[in-house]
């Protein structure tokens, strides 16, 4: 079914399979092509970020944002937000295609939704982004704005550290990280942040990003060793935390893996569900991703409530990333399955009997500029 509106954005509904809602959303006018999901609302709205990316077929936009949307989902389950899951992305070059027009024109899209999804900044997507994006609509959170909680990246950084303790506790029965080594694939704004904790913490660091200048500059900072991006895998570490795109962890991958654990911010860190089993197979410890990376979510949803944002409450609940992973750990063990299994187990769990539904409306309190 296609809707054509009068500002010129075209809705094509797709009909995919297990999801609620799936979006394909062009403006010629702007050129903006791009896709909004909704897997699953049963907890509440959907909320998730907006990647901005160059993909390079629609079939990729898709599964990329199929599988984002459906993490959204349990990463809100899991974290107890009252939110469903949802994602979009915008198929373009954010450093060369990205304009007022296009991301204006997103924002009438969201609108049309009428809030059944929330957008959020994401890769690609700058918080200054998502201010031009609420100049359409209202169901924007993460901006930089006296009333909302502004750039989530460090919430997310430190929830991520705080996975790394975890993982850390259950193989080398402490949580410290001094001394411990930690290969970091990624450098962007969340992956910098937690490479400022971990070397705070005493790590020993070995990092890579594609982008050789930043790395170089933030090994500087850090006293941290550097390699090309395909050595990463085979770096002999504690915890490899991948902090990119998703994916990575796939069976060329896994088998190469010398480390203890994966624990990094980066959704989808699995290419398939089953890659976890080889990573328990290979005496690896996974965190679920949609766990270890919620803390930019759990803060953003703060500032939703009818008393406004607060850091406080989502400090605490991010803090608590650490004992929610041992639960997860404990779950699996008891049940012979991987840290995955039991993290979707858990969280379908919730879905099912609608643990943590949302009963209050979500309190937007900033308005169109």
């Amino acid at each position: 079914m296609t809707l054509v509106f009068e500002d010129t954005v075209v809705f094509e509904e797709l009909t995919v399979t297990g999801y609620e809602k799936v979006i394909k959303v062009s403006d010629k006018k702007s050129k903006l092509q791009a896709i909004i999901s909704l897997h699953n609302t049963t907890l509440g709205p959907a909320l998730g970020g907006t990647r901005i990316y160059p993909y390079t077929t629609f079939d990729a936009a898709l599964n990329d944002v199929l599988r984002l949307s459906k993490g959204m989902t349990y990463k809100s389950a899991l974290a107890e937000t009252g939110y469903g899951g949802g994602k979009s992305v915008i198929i373009a070059d954010p450093a060369v295609h990205k304009t007022p027009e296009l991301l204006r024109a997103f924002g009438r899209a969201v609108d049309r939704l009428g809030g059944e999804y929330i957008c959020a900044e994401d890769v690609g997507c700058t918080t200054a982004d998502m201010m031009m994006v609420r100049e359409e609509t209202p169901y924007v959170v993460g901006l930089v704005h006296d009333k909302s909680s502004g750039d989530p990246s460090p919430f997310t950084a430190w929830g991520t550290f705080r996975g790394i303790q975890a993982v850390l506790k259950k193989t080398c029965g402490n949580e410290s990280v001094q001394d411990r080594v930690v290969a970091v694939q990624g450098l962007g704004s969340v992956g910098a942040k937690l490479l400022e904790y971990l070397f705070w913490a005493g790590a020993h660091l070995i990092i890579t990003d594609i982008d050789p200048v930043r790395m170089e500059k933030l090994a500087r900072r850090y006293g941290a060793k550097t390699c090309l991006p395909e050595e990463i895998y085979d770096v002999e570490c504690d915890v490899f935390a991948p902090c990119a795109m998703g994916g990575v962890i796939n069976p060329k991958t896994a088998s190469r893996l010398r480390c203890k654990a994966v624990a990094g911010c980066a959704n989808n860190v699995l290419l398939h569900d089953s890659d976890s089993d080889e990573l328990m197979q290979k005496g690896i410890l996974y965190a679920p991703d949609f766990v270890i990376n919620s803390g930019g979510l759990i803060n953003v949803v703060q500032e939703l409530d009818e008393e406004g944002y607060c850091p406080s409450p989502p400090r605490q609940k991010i803090h608590n990333i650490f004992d929610k992973l041992m639960d997860i750990f404990d779950i699996a063990d008891q049940n012979h399955f991987s840290t995955h299994a039991a993290a979707v187990a858990l969280g379908d769990y919730r879905l099912k009997y609608k643990v943590g539904k949302r009963v209050i409306a979500p309190y937007f309190h900033h308005s169109f500029v």
